[in-house]
């Protein structure tokens, strides 16, 4: 039997501490420490539980067509988990098996919730972090493709580009993330490919120990520039995740320090997670004014800060959850939206550790915004550009697309080129 998999996303709205599973009906047990306990916590927290129902059914139905699923292989008991989730049909509800860079990523938002399992895991204090090169990756038909290199990351300093195609690492064939697990003092040699049909190329990248919420919040940092672009400067700011508290303070820091000379500015919503908090639309087009406070000693301290020139923003597929909000809310205030439909995920999500130190993300409260919920509606651009990340080389036509909006807009509002 072949388990249908959906790919569930996560990660947005996140509660802090996970609650108490009950134990799933005597029936619905399989034997499998992970997949029984997996059923446990679903049947326990799951927050529409008129609708288990059919999440039963894919239980029963999965142990009935499976009997020796107390004995059978990992991947198995992956298909397994991955199909009886599915059954669900909701956002921020998967398992995350160890070593990917989605597994760290997302054990690191949810540490408070599993923080027994991460003091356990990463002794003394649950200091999370992984053996890394600062990107994430897809399988696209029968290819890896580069996704994301985060900014200022090892394998941007290396030269790395969104879009190339992964062959080989170290000369062996890349099967994800945990190839470069142990590789911290030496770097490792990735054989791509940039443009389709032409020869691979190599380059050495260092492999690095990356704590994951530290390293996009830093990504984030890294990410603001300034474009010149017809006598304007435009300002880019990237947003990988606001799943960290630092988030607002660097956001501020980014348009009070070197995006300040700029005549408007891209924010780009294209997200790795979400997080975002409900006035996160506050710092573009809320009415709080700035305020700083000053001490004797001479020290400031910036304690809001608001952007008040133009702006567009980038959303696509990867924009969810709390980022959606913050994009629903920017698109409400009159922000032009460029890019691809959002992900349509936006209930709250609670993280629960499993047996094998695997990680389950269950939806357990629903959302609404100004009463309407963005569960499986997602926000549309006003100006919609297509992008196949597959051997980009460098090209981004959504980002061309929203300076170009920033630039006609300018031009039309007759502000003076500097």
């Amino acid at each position: 039997m072949t388990f249908p998999f959906r790919a569930a996303t996560a990660a947005a709205l996140f509660l802090p501490l996970a609650g108490a599973a009950a134990s799933a009906e005597p029936d619905l047990r399989s034997g499998n420490a992970v997949f029984d306990r997996t059923v446990d916590i679903v049947t326990a927290n799951f927050y529409r539980p008129a609708e288990l129902d059919r999440f039963r059914e894919a239980v029963a139905l999965t142990i009935e067509s499976f009997p020796g699923l107390d004995t059978a292989e990992p991947a198995l008991v992956d298909d397994a988990i991955d199909f009886v989730l599915a059954s669900l049909e909701t956002s921020h509800t998967a398992r995350y098996p160890t070593g990917s860079v989605e597994y760290y990523e997302l054990l690191d938002v949810f540490r408070f919730a599993v923080r027994d399992a991460v003091r356990r895991l990463y002794p003394p204090e649950g200091a999370i972090a992984y053996d890394g090169i600062g990107i994430a990756t897809r399988e696209i038909g029968a290819a890896s493709f580069v996704t994301d290199v985060y900014d200022g990351g090892p394998a941007d300093r290396a030269g790395v580009m969104a879009g190339d195609e992964i062959l080989w690492v170290d000369g062996k064939p890349f099967t994800g993330a945990g190839m470069f697990k142990g590789r911290t003092a030496a770097s490792s040699i990735l054989t791509i490919r940039r443009t389709a049909g032409a020869e691979p190329i190599t380059l050495t990248v260092p492999v690095e120990r990356i704590a994951p919420s530290a390293s996009l919040v830093e990504a984030t940092e890294d990410s603001a520039e300034i474009i010149e672009r017809d006598g304007y400067r435009i300002g880019y700011l990237r947003i990988w995740a606001y799943t960290e508290r630092d988030m607002k303070a660097t956001i501020e820091a980014a348009i009070t320090g070197p995006l300040a000379s700029a005549d408007a500015l891209v924010l780009d919503l294209r997200g790795r997670w979400g997080g975002a908090p409900a006035d996160a639309a506050d710092t573009f087009v809320g009415g709080a004014p700035d305020m700083t406070m000053t001490f004797r000693d001479g020290r400031r301290d910036l304690v809001h800060a608001r952007w008040r020139k133009p702006m567009v923003a980038i959303i696509d597929e990867g924009t969810r959850s709390g980022m959606e909000i913050l994009a629903y809310a920017l698109q409400a205030n009159g922000v032009t939206l460029v890019g691809q439909p959002t992900a349509g995920d936006v209930v709250a999500g609670r993280g629960y550790m499993l047996p094998d130190d695997s990680l389950l993300i269950l939806a357990v409260a629903d959302v609404t915004v100004d009463g309407v919920r963005l569960e499986g509606s997602p926000i549309l651009p006003g100006v919609p550009v297509p992008f196949d990340i597959r051997y980009a080389a460098g090209r981004d036509p959504q980002r061309d697309a929203a300076i170009e909006a920033l630039v006609d807009s300018l031009a039309m509002d007759g502000t003076t080129v500097q």
